[in-house]
């Protein structure tokens, strides 16, 4: 398979999950720590759109930060939203996994499964 890529987080039980999982698929992905090294805006805003996803379903409205940013309002636009996760990656939902055969939100990890 060509180049597979993860928005890795270590700490998330789901993102190392599908990180196994590729793994025991005989994948190599580049692992991306993107709290450390986050996307652009056009690059999230094209995998939310890849990934078949509206924004707000892609942001972890139970991180502090969200209620702390007050993202929660309903009138906030995607814009507003996108640059508020790029801002504070701890935001962006995990882990996106990119494959030739597609992009995914992988939760649950199996999730990881319908790309290779």
């Amino acid at each position: 398979m060509d180049q597979v890529e993860i928005w890795h987080r270590p700490s998330c039980s789901n993102s190392r999950g599908a990180l196994q999982l590729l793994q025991e698929a005989g994948i190599a992905p580049v692992v991306v720590d993107y709290v450390a090294h986050p996307p652009t805006v056009a690059r999230l805003r094209q995998a939310i759109a890849d990934a078949g996803l509206a924004v707000r379903e892609a942001i972890r409205s139970k991180e502090p930060e969200f209620a702390a940013r007050g993202l929660g309002d309903p009138a906030l636009s995607d814009d507003v939203l996108l640059e508020a996760m790029v801002a504070a990656p701890i935001l962006i939902n995990r882990p996106f996994v990119f494959t030739p055969k597609g992009v995914r939100l992988c939760r649950p990890p199996e999730t990881v499964l319908e790309l290779l």
